[in-house]
């Protein structure tokens, strides 16, 4: 009876509710694209439906923030490495430089000035009314003056070149200390602090007999009989500035000395501080991060 009374369409619907749940309904073209778009994402390159690649969007290219991060990464370690020179142990090691350059400047000025007679009255006219007279050499006094001249200037030599030796040297000395710390050298290698330490008190301890050697040669020459005869003989004439004495060049170079004999035991204190300041830091660091390996057993 159930059988009779079923719709004889049932079979048929039913059997198209099968076929929809196992077929599923075909999609366009553009519905696949998209699809196909949606799953392999907008990074990269994909090939569209004729097998093409398609560009990435420039939504989706990666732009960097700063392009010239590099280059401003060196000037801002140039700029730190700069810095130095406004520290202590770089203005102290400027000190030094200039203190050494006056050196060299206040020996260098009466090592050229030879100072010489000049016999402008000989030329006659203007020249001998100006400097003639009572206060012209005359004679065999002309060539006897010039002569007592040169060998003032030869005894009068080896001071100022020995002044103006040590000076460049020591001016070149600290010239380099300058440039390794602006390097930072100093911070790579700390035993060079203890070097720099050591030669600094080695120079402020050859400053005193340098000084005591550049006034004792001085005070040799101005006693000499060649400066005595020079100087009796300008005097006669009435011709001042060549007395037996000490002059304003000389008595300067000894102040930049005596101020060379400061200037270098601060540098060594400084550089002492700044080893112990160094191997602080490193210490500290590597307690944080651990040594490096190429640094384990060789920094103590």
């Amino acid at each position: 009876m159930a059988d009779r009374s079923r719709h004889p369409e049932d079979d048929g619907y039913t059997d198209r509710r099968k076929r929809d749940a196992t077929h599923e309904t075909p999609k366009s073209e553009f519905d696949r694209d998209r699809t196909g778009r949606e799953f392999h994402g907008s990074d990269g390159n994909h090939a569209d439906r004729h097998g093409r690649d398609e560009a990435p969007s420039r939504g989706s290219q990666e732009t960097p923030v700063f392009p010239f991060k590099e280059e401003y990464d060196d000037h801002r370690q140039a700029l730190y490495n700069l810095r130095y020179i406004l520290s202590s142990r770089g203005l102290c090691q400027i000190l030094e430089v200039f203190v050494n350059l006056l050196l060299v400047i206040c020996a260098g000025v009466p090592y050229s000035n030879r100072g010489g007679y000049v016999d402008l009255a000989s030329l006659g006219s203007l020249y001998h009314y100006y400097y003639g007279g009572a206060n012209a050499f005359t004679g065999t006094d002309i060539a006897r003056v010039k002569e007592l001249d040169v060998q003032f200037h030869q005894l009068k030599t080896p001071p100022y070149a020995f002044t103006m030796a040590c000076g460049g040297a020591l001016m070149a000395y600290a010239c380099g200390l300058l440039a390794l710390g602006v390097f930072r050298m100093f911070y790579r290698c700390p035993p060079l602090l203890l070097g720099e330490a050591l030669l600094n008190a080695l120079v402020a301890l050859g400053y005193i007999p340098s000084l005591a050697f550049y006034f004792l040669k001085l005070k040799e020459t101005y006693d000499s009989p060649v400066c005595k005869e020079r100087e009796g003989m300008y005097a006669s004439k009435g011709h001042e500035g060549f007395k037996c004495q000490y002059n304003g060049a000389d008595i300067a170079g000894g102040l930049f000395g005596v101020l060379g004999v400061a200037v270098f035991p601060l540098g060594a204190v400084l550089a002492i501080r700044a080893f112990r300041s160094v191997r602080q830091r490193r210490r500290s660091k590597e307690l944080r991060d651990g040594p490096r390996p190429e640094e384990r057993g060789n920094y103590v």
